[in-house]
This record gives C-alpha cells, sequence and structure tokens, in this order.
C-alpha cells in the first residue's frame, strides 16, 4: 500500500508540470493564462501562432503521461503503473503549483493509454482524428477518443486498464463540459477559424 502511495504522489507530481505554461514563457509567448481560453494544453499555445511550442507541449504532456506508467511498472509492476498513470492525469488537471486549475488533460490521457497498452492508445488517436474530421471540432476528437478508450481496453482483454480508461475518459469529459455545452448549442469554434 505505501508503495502504491508513493507512486501515486511521483505520478501527481509529474503529471502537474505545466508545459504549456513553461514553454510559452520560455519562448517569450506571454502568459498562456491570457491568451485564447487561457488553458495550459496545446491547442491554447497553438493560438500563440506558435505551432513548434504547441507541438512541443502536446508531446511533453502526453510523454509524462507515459513517463510516469513505464517508470511504475518498470520499478513497481502494473498495479503502480495503474495508479501512477491515474495521478498523473489528475496532476494534469489539478496541478498544486497553479492552485488546481490545469489542463483538460487530452494529450496526458492518451501518453497513459499509449503507455499501457500501445495499440489502445494508438485506436485511441485514430478516434480523436476520425471525430476531429467529421464535427471539424477539435474538442469533438478529445471526447470521441476518450469514449473509445474503455471500450478498445476491454477489447483488448484488459480489464484494469478499462477501469482506469474509464475514470481517464470521466475526467476528459468532465474537464470539457464549457466545450460540451457549446457543442449542444452549436457554438463551439471549429478547426481551421
Amino acid at each position: 500500500m505505501g508503495t502504491l502511495l508513493l507512486w501515486a504522489a511521483a505520478g501527481y507530481l509529474l503529471g502537474s508540470i505545466p508545459y504549456g505554461l513553461l514553454l510559452a514563457r520560455l519562448m517569450g509567448l506571454g502568459n498562456l493564462r491570457d491568451i485564447g481560453s487561457g488553458n495550459i494544453g496545446a491547442t491554447n499555445v497553438l493560438r500563440t501562432g506558435n505551432k513548434l511550442a504547441a507541438a512541443l507541449t502536446l508531446l511533453l504532456d502526453a510523454g509524462k503521461g507515459a513517463v510516469a506508467v513505464l517508470l511504475a511498472r518498470y520499478i513497481a509492476g502494473e498495479s503502480a503503473a495503474l495508479i501512477a498513470g491515474l495521478a498523473a492525469m489528475i496532476g494534469h488537471c489539478y496541478p498544486v503549483w497553479l492552485r488546481f486549475n490545469g489542463g483538460k488533460g487530452v494529450a496526458t490521457f492518451l501518453g497513459i493509454v499509449l503507455a499501457l497498452a500501445w495499440p489502445v492508445g494508438l485506436g485511441c488517436c485514430l478516434a480523436w482524428l476520425a471525430g476531429a474530421a467529421a464535427s471539424r471540432i477539435s474538442s469533438m476528437g478529445a471526447l470521441v477518443s476518450a469514449a473509445a478508450a474503455p471500450l478498445l481496453m476491454l477489447l483488448m482483454d484488459l480489464p484494469a486498464g478499462a477501469i482506469l480508461a474509464l475514470a481517464l475518459a470521466a475526467l476528459v469529459f468532465w474537464r470539457h463540459r464549457g466545450n460540451i455545452a457549446r457543442i449542444r448549442a452549436g457554438t463551439e469554434p471549429r478547426i481551421g477559424r
């Protein structure tokens, strides 16, 4: 139990690193909290006009989720990997450094599922592309991807992974509740506009 708590703490601290905010400051892009949606993720970093910063944010946010899972699995096994992955997602969404107001977790979610089971992660990436392409709404891609994850875990016969994926999907949906309201109202911005 103590080991799992340590991995929860490690995952949370790793997940709570606000790469988008740090990169925006390092690259002289201003305070990300004052730009676009004020979010710390790659989509909002892209609103600065700096594609490199957005790509780095995407990779680093996904990477911290993947590293939390892979490191915990390597040192302490599968249960620790699942705990560290969930904690990394919570850390990204609710980082202590930013008064528990972080990102929406999509890149971190994708990194976690890629590290847990790469075929599931690949399926989630494809689901994101399909959802975003069909609707021309980035957040719709995120929601489709999150919804697909538990089902894909079950198809891969990974019941513990499916439970974690369900928890991650719930977090993604919760963090996107404003986007969901705008999608329903027909006011969510479309890709390219």
